[in-house]
């Protein structure tokens, strides 16, 4: 299909908002129609500019700065807001293939109380010196921690699930993903759609809940650890087969069924090929 789509943008909208209302930035109030349809306007005038190949997009960056004309740490009178539009391919150079994690590492990305749960440019600086060095050692990415009892955030600049058979002997199924309570955890547009998808097929149970490194550990060496992926808007889902933890490998079966279930609906609700809930992939 021809046809030019964004992905939920209600939900990038309203998280934009939120940000900056968390920076203290005036103006977070705006009306979200009104900058949706601006941003379906500079999409159309940029519409040479969207790649055709499968897997490639035109990213779009909605971004707010201060323009108060002095220095000094104090919320900004004056802000700009632009929006940014380039194109660019997979998140991985790899494809839709597994990647391997390391969790050792002595940096923590976010923390309860922190700015972890809005968009801001200073989550993501600094990860760039514990990512080269994960890169160094032959890792794809950092699976963030937090706390003595090492709960899972997230991995790299995504959200993350866990695919577990329920420890009660059930043989029942959970699809486990960190919760945003603690305010830690970025609210990722693929992360809910995940969710509602899964809770809209009522084949396993959903939970938002914290889950710890060891847990992980543990399902894996009890065979209860089915499959891990992370999700994110660049990546759309990224399977899961290592995650270094004190030393050794924890592995993980990749890339599992639901993944790729994952993977192949969501791209084809942004592609138009399916037809996805109402308000998810917007024609323009």
């Amino acid at each position: 299909s021809n046809d030019i789509r964004l992905f939920r943008p209600q939900l990038n909208i309203k998280r934009l908002s939120n940000s900056m209302d968390r920076l203290c930035m005036p103006g977070s109030d705006f009306d979200h129609e009104e900058l949706i349809e601006c941003i379906a306007k500079l999409v159309r005038l940029d519409q040479d500019w969207i790649p055709t190949e499968e897997g490639y997009s035109l990213y779009i960056r909605p971004t707010v700065i201060s323009t108060h004309p002095y220095l000094g740490v104090a919320a900004p009178d004056e802000i700009l807001l632009y929006v940014i539009t380039c194109p660019v391919g997979p998140y991985y150079p790899s494809g839709f293939a597994p990647v391997r994690l390391t969790a050792d590492t002595p940096y923590v990305r976010a923390w309860p109380g922190g700015t972890g749960a809005a968009k801001v440019g200073g989550n993501y600086a600094g990860s760039m010196k514990p990512q080269t060095d994960a890169s160094n050692r032959g890792y794809s990415q950092i699976l963030w921690v937090f706390g003595e009892e090492e709960e899972i955030t997230e991995v790299g600049a995504m959200n993350v699930f866990f695919f577990l058979e329920k420890e009660d002997g059930s043989k029942g199924r959970e699809l486990v993903t960190p919760p945003l309570t603690r305010g830690d955890i970025l609210p990722g547009v693929t992360r809910q759609s995940i969710i509602d998808l899964s809770k809209s097929w009522g084949e396993f149970d959903v939970v938002e809940r914290s889950i710890t490194l060891p847990e992980v550990r543990k399902a894996a060496s009890e065979g209860r650890l089915i499959e891990a992926f992370g999700a994110g808007t660049a990546a759309v889902v990224t399977p899961i087969s290592h995650i270094e933890h004190k030393g050794s490998d924890i592995e993980i079966p990749a890339t599992g069924d639901l993944t790729k279930r994952f993977f192949s609906d969501l791209m084809g609700i942004q592609y138009g090929r399916i037809e996805g809930p109402e308000g998810w992939s917007v024609k323009i």
